[in-house]
């Protein structure tokens, strides 16, 4: 796994910047109603529910940088806008300097000025009708920053310059489409940078670039982070870029925290059968031999998710007690933790018994802690964008 370049700046302790505290976000779905009112009025049943986010808790800290990884459809982006208050949380607590955040629209304009989103297409959440200049004096106006330190248009050209555009001037009259795709992606950030924002919500910043120009968006975060002391979240499906950008790692399956610790200590010694299985399919140059994938199956239907452990269809490590109750975080080493009966002591013979539709041939004769070594044994689903 490849290993950062310099050194990042120590995130710094004390309370975190944006704190979010068992968030739970269920969508109800609507079109079963549309559907048939006859059927539900016969069946007379609420409405289906997805669970996209159960019992989420996440700390950004300032100059830190926090990575959310998992499959599309785990929740990440769910988690995003909800720290970015786009969404209401079914239940939760929203904290901002260890303040609770309002679940009211008040107030929301100072939110947004410290709290910022750049989403996953820059395309799309470019106007195309608009030139660069337009994008970055909007929120200099809104918010009333258009004459500190300067003239307007000097403003625009030191946020073009902090991302790296330049020239300046050759970007200001510029539309979206004359752009590439990295250049459209530093001009999102350069706009969620107008507002002196605190905390960067990055939602899968590189996941539509090309690969020769991922590194320089990423190493732009790090540089945020350094220089400007920013709390940024980076959620993405690619656990190896995770683990070059970030601090900590937090690991989502189905809209929950399966594991989560320092970015070294999940890539190096992972704790859960999942995180085993998303190394696994990471690309890695110091790899000797092919990887062996060992996953079985998809990601559930968060409408009807399976009991238990939400992973357990899928492990070759299930026991009896993971279909059963769902697993509590259990420490794994020093602020690394692993939601999985695996870890787990006092466990019944009954409980520890393999359950019969998750074995297979490698299956251990008796439950202990899964290493890099058995990781598990069928195909990881691929990475895409969750919807």
């Amino acid at each position: 796994m490849t290993e950062t370049a310099t050194a990042p700046r120590a995130p710094e302790t004390g309370v975190p910047l944006l704190e979010g505290r068992s968030l739970t976000k269920h969508f109800t779905v609507h079109h079963a109603a549309r559907r048939g009112r006859a059927r539900l009025a016969r069946n007379a049943g609420p409405a289906p529910v997805v669970h996209a986010v159960e019992d989420v808790s996440l700390a950004l800290p300032q100059s830190g940088i926090t990575a959310v990884v998992g499959e599309s459809g785990s929740g990440k982006s769910t988690l995003a806008r909800l720290l970015a208050r786009l969404i209401i949380p079914t239940s939760g607590t929203l904290l901002l300097d260890g303040h609770q955040v309002p679940a009211s629209s008040r107030g929301r304009r100072e939110y947004a000025r410290d709290v910022q989103l750049v989403l996953q297409d820059p395309f799309s959440s470019l106007n195309p009708v608009h030139d660069v200049r337009y994008h970055l004096a909007r929120p200099l106006q809104i918010h009333g920053l258009g004459e500190a330190g300067g003239t307007l248009d000097s403003g625009i050209s030191a946020l073009l310059e902090r991302v790296a555009l330049t020239p300046a001037a050759q970007f200001l009259r510029k539309y979206p489409h004359e752009l590439s795709g990295g250049q459209r992606q530093r001009v999102a950030i350069a706009r969620a940078l107008a507002v002196r924002p605190r905390v960067l919500l990055a939602d899968e910043p590189v996941s539509m670039l090309d690969v020769s120009i991922r590194l320089g968006v990423l190493n732009l975060l790090g540089d945020l982070r350094e220089q400007d002391r920013l709390g940024i979240l980076y959620i993405t499906h690619d656990i190896a870029s995770a683990r070059y950008l970030a601090d900590v790692i937090m690991v989502m399956y189905a809209g929950q925290v399966v594991e989560s610790g320092p970015a070294s200590g999940v890539t190096d010694e992972p704790a859960h059968p999942y995180t085993q299985l998303l190394l696994s399919a990471a690309p890695d140059p110091d790899r000797a031999e092919p990887p062996s994938l060992q996953g079985r199956g998809s990601p559930p239907s968060l409408v009807a998710p399976p009991g238990g452990c939400r992973f357990h269809p899928r492990c070759p490590h299930a026991m009896a007690v993971c279909a059963a109750r769902t697993p509590p975080p259990t420490q794994v080493a020093a602020g690394h933790s692993s939601a999985c009966w695996l870890h787990a002591s006092g466990l019944t013979r009954a409980e520890s018994q393999p359950l019969g539709s998750a074995t297979t041939a490698a299956q251990p004769s008796a439950p202990g802690p899964a290493g890099p070594a058995d990781a598990p044994s069928s195909s990881a689903a691929e990475g895409g964008e969750e919807p």
